[in-house]
């Protein structure tokens, strides 16, 4: 399965909707949408994973580059509904505490 990205904005935040695999051939392109939509976001990014069915360590990787621009800008960060295989690797990664989820 590949990767699929859906970008919704709001007055609120910005929602990046991914689903499929996020691996070491498919994360430098949600890396290039995370970080193209940061600097354009007024209140906070949101980035939805509950459609993400395998998550490797460059998907991560790229979560954490995600937070740390959003960070730069002043801009909340947050991961929704992660699905059961992205909170495993973020508990085995000890990342579960690093990022907001809700």
């Amino acid at each position: 399965m590949g990767l699929t990205i859906d970008i919704e904005r709001s007055s609120d935040e910005t929602l990046i909707r991914v689903a499929g695999e996020v691996d070491l051939y498919s994360s430098p392109e949600l890396r290039k949408t995370i970080l193209a939509a940061v600097p354009s976001v007024e209140a906070g990014l949101a980035i939805h994973l509950s459609g993400v069915t395998y998550i490797d360590s460059s998907g991560v990787a790229t979560l954490v580059e995600g937070m740390r621009s959003a960070r730069e800008y002043e801009i909340g960060f947050v991961l929704v509904a992660p699905s059961p295989a992205v909170t495993q690797v973020l508990e085995l990664a000890r990342l579960d505490s690093v990022f907001e989820v809700r």
